[in-house]
């Protein structure tokens, strides 16, 4: 008599090709899968300038029903931060952005309410005293770039700008962005694909053309507006220090939906340029972009200079940060390696992580350029799918 069949958990099937020493990547990456809640996701890893690792796997669609391809696409968060800062430090090499000017020499808007001192340098630190928008602005807000930069410009500040540092969630996109659009005349969507990612056919975006929509993942992650004080308050419980709620309850959610939380997978948000949060792209893209930046050239032509890039990568922001209430450290916009939060074993990588775990960075001791692009954002901090698959990688070296 035969059994009932039982059910039988099949692999995840992983795409792409690696180096035969980089093998046990391909199988960490299964393990995300078979044990972290992996859904669909992509890695790619460069070593001295040399491709050694491109894969893939999982799916698309919450019916599991369409597998993650070759030339899918995924909102990365804030891995977008670490592409616009490489952006901005290739405008200070160029001579177009001076790091120690004013941010109101280039923009003389934003002098107002004290915000005049303020240096580029600063601006990108995290250092601005604007992580949030004060005037509560409609949803649709978040998509009109002139917009929240006035807004941005025109506000009083959270803190004394330069006295500290805060994590500028989803502001920081809009406030570098507009320096670097003031110093080139170019949109900051249009610069990077002018003179990065399409030199090096790197499929990363900042506003998303429409006709790339159909390559893109759908992000499995909440989905509930958090747009009403009250659902403020369960995001972010209040402290009791009224001020500081203000400032993170703005940071997060104001206009609603500017972190992606319920407008993530809209035609909207995809086509949108929000820097800070919805930078469009794969690991192939985001590792080839890190790689190239290690190397300071792009295609042959010079992008930033070995000086520039130490300058890039020393913190200037570091300790106890006023938004995320633990301590960070930043460069030059970019996220730099601390014993809470390493990116791999060396002291001088950088890059930046997304939200749930994406991370897109660069180790120059190693020489090791990295990424890992996900649609199913895990732990805020330490994600483990991300620690799994690094230290796989440090480990094949």
């Amino acid at each position: 008599m035969s059994m009932p069949d039982e059910a039988v958990a099949v692999p995840t099937a992983i795409g792409g090709a690696c180096d035969e020493r980089f093998q046990p990547v391909r199988e960490a990456l299964a393990e995300n899968f078979e044990a972290d809640d992996e859904w669909g996701a992509s890695v790619a890893v460069f070593v001295a300038g040399r491709k050694v690792i491109d894969l893939w796997g999982g799916y698309v669609d919450s019916a599991k029903s369409q597998p993650w391809q070759r030339d899918t696409l995924v909102n990365a968060y804030s891995v977008g931060k670490g592409i616009l800062s490489l952006l901005a430090v290739g405008c200070a090499e160029t001579g177009e952005l001076d790091l120690d000017a004013k941010v109101s020499s280039l923009w003389p808007e934003f002098s107002a309410h004290g915000k005049g001192h303020l240096t580029v340098r600063s601006l990108l630190a995290h250092r601005s005293g604007l992580p949030g928008v004060r005037t509560l602005l409609p949803p649709e807000a978040k998509y009109d770039w002139t917009r929240m930069c006035d807004e941005l410009a025109g506000q009083a500040p959270f803190w004394q700008p330069d006295s500290d540092h805060g994590y500028h969630v989803n502001t920081q996109g809009f406030l570098v962005g507009e320096v670097i659009r003031r110093a080139t005349g170019k949109p900051v969507g249009e610069l990077l694909q002018q003179r990065i990612a399409q030199p090096l056919a790197a499929d990363y975006f900042f506003g998303l053309p429409a006709g790339l929509h159909g390559r893109v993942s759908r992000v499995f992650a909440p989905d509930l507006a958090v747009d009403t004080p009250e659902r403020w308050a369960m995001a972010f419980p209040p402290t009791g220090d009224a001020a500081h709620d203000e400032m993170i309850w703005r940071s997060y959610f104001n206009p609603a939906g500017i972190s992606g939380i319920g407008s993530v997978n809209t035609k909207e948000w995809r086509e949108a340029v929000i820097p800070s949060t919805n930078g469009h792209g794969n690991a192939r893209a985001v590792a080839t972009i890190y790689s190239a930046y290690l190397d300071g050239k792009v295609n042959g032509r010079s992008w930033v200079g070995p000086g520039l890039r130490a300058e890039a990568a020393r913190p200037h922001s570091t300790g106890a940060d006023r938004v995320l209430g633990k301590p960070s450290c930043f460069g030059l916009g970019l996220q730099l390696a601390q014993p809470s939060r390493p990116i791999g074993p060396n002291a001088d990588s950088f890059g930046h992580f997304g939200y749930g775990g994406s991370l897109g960075m660069a180790d120059p001791e190693a020489k090791v350029a990295f990424a890992y692009i996900t649609n199913h954002p895990g732990q805020r901090w330490q994600t483990t799918r991300t620690m799994r698959l690094l230290d796989c990688v440090y480990a094949c070296l």
